[in-house]
């Protein structure tokens, strides 16, 4: 069983500044925080094609750790498209594809995924919207921009 996600957000800033954010190891910590702790993961530098963590993630920074492995498929600034490929805490298959492009006078972020977590793909599809869509208003605020975007 697999489900997609699909979810778009617009900001008023350059396309290259919320490919900057948005592909930054120190900027997923604070989009992440009180959402998912990640230990082992970097917590400088930008994401790169090749990249491979495997790390240990809790929900919510409370939850028991559980064991998670993410490879970074490909990641062109250029084109300004990020692939990963992740499993583990149950999930035997998500793929993110993050595209940012531009939209009116700012940048659209749209996030993709595909999950396959066998019997729990729709609570996990439920996770994957209540997470992608908490990432935006920090990333506002990474940006410099107000909540009324």
């Amino acid at each position: 069983m697999t489900a997609t996600v699909d979810l778009y957000h617009q900001y008023d800033a350059s396309p290259d500044a919320v490919w900057d954010v948005a592909t930054d190891f120190a900027a997923f910590a604070d989009v992440m925080d009180g959402i998912v702790t990640f230990t082992g993961m970097p917590t400088e530098g930008r994401c790169e094609t090749g990249q491979v963590f495997d790390v240990q993630v809790r929900l919510f920074g409370k939850l028991p750790p559980q064991d998670y492995h993410m490879e970074v498929e490909f990641c062109d600034d250029t084109a300004r498209v990020f692939q990963s490929r992740e499993r583990g805490a149950g999930i035997k298959r998500w793929d993110h594809r993050l595209t940012v492009q531009p939209h009116g006078n700012g940048a659209q972020l749209h996030d993709h995924i595909e999950i396959d977590a066998g019997v729990l793909t729709p609570l996990y599809r439920l996770w994957a919207k209540f997470v992608y869509s908490k990432r935006h208003k920090p990333r506002l605020a990474l940006l410099g921009l107000s909540d009324a975007t």
